[in-house]
């Protein structure tokens, strides 16, 4: 796994770009990162996660975690780009609510309720209850 920060004055947040596969060996790395912006003041992150190939119950720990944090300081960790597994590893364990998901960064640091990148996902699981 890969990850490096980008800030982005334009949009208000900083950029999370992870790549790769987000497990047990790679969280720490990843833990740090946002560790550091957290301590660095940041409270609007977004999570560019279109390189992202699998991402497991600890990955998602440290963006609930991250979150949690961001949240308490009036901000938001929002993921942007995500594939198709992440997302339905995000409904499928109920956080679609807490992790917000987008199409792009640039959806994410707006907050556009309407570009979601999982709306789809959740009217899908809906459907076939």
């Amino acid at each position: 796994m890969s990850v490096r920060i980008v800030e982005r004055p334009d949009l208000g947040v900083s950029v999370v770009e992870v790549a790769g596969e987000l497990d047990m060996d790679s969280a720490p790395a990843f833990r740090r990162c946002l560790s550091d912006l957290l301590g660095a003041g940041a409270a609007r992150i977004v999570v560019d996660a279109h390189r992202l190939r699998f991402c497991d119950s600890i990955g998602l720990s440290a963006l609930v975690t991250t979150q949690k944090a961001c949240s308490a300081r009036g901000g938001f960790l929002r993921l942007a780009g995500a594939d198709e597994t992440v997302l339905r590893l995000l409904l499928i364990v109920g956080l679609t609510d807490y992790v917000a998901a987008y199409a792009s960064v640039e959806a994410a640091a707006s907050g556009d309720p309407a570009a979601r990148a999982y709306a789809g996902h959740a009217r899908a699981a809906e459907t076939t209850a």
